[in-house]
């Protein structure tokens, strides 16, 4: 079974454009964010190692050296992300995300997707396995200097 799904990893990174190290990682997601229409802290990621796009697919992975645990003030949501981050992204749309857990009440709910369907609102929707979602302030993500923008 490990074998398998080794070779669906490596199927889904064919052709993919990688970058390592902390520096060239940071700027490499950060691109991406603003690329897809994001704003930066919505993955404030700690301690890149790789990252990785395969455009052809909107495929993407980023790799940290261990999980964090980021607690949002704007949203009062804490949020944990897993050495490895995953989605398939188009603008304005992460999906089929892992690696991504928002604690509610007691438990830990895994998001899978992430979507701002209308830019004018300035919301960011985030959506659990089980279809059930939530919006927040875009306004909540940003850095400050995004803020004075």
């Amino acid at each position: 079974m490990a074998g398998g799904n080794k070779s669906r990893v490596d199927d889904e990174r064919a052709g993919a454009e990688i970058v390592y190290g902390a520096e060239e990682c940071y700027r490499h997601s950060l691109e991406l964010l603003n690329e897809l229409g994001f704003p930066k802290e919505v993955f404030p990621l700690q301690d890149l190692e790789e990252c990785g796009r395969v455009r052809k697919t909107g495929f993407v992975w980023m790799k940290q050296k261990a999980p964090y645990e980021h607690f949002f003030t704007g949203t009062n949501s804490r949020v944990s992300y897993a050495t490895e981050v995953t989605a398939y992204v188009d603008k304005f749309k992460m999906k089929k995300m892992t690696g991504v857990k928002s604690k509610q009440v007691l438990l830990w709910i895994p998001i899978t997707e992430m979507s701002i369907d209308d830019p004018a609102s300035e919301k960011i929707y985030f959506k659990t396995p089980m279809g059930i979602g939530r919006s927040f302030p875009i306004s909540s993500f940003l850095t400050e200097d995004e803020k004075e923008q």
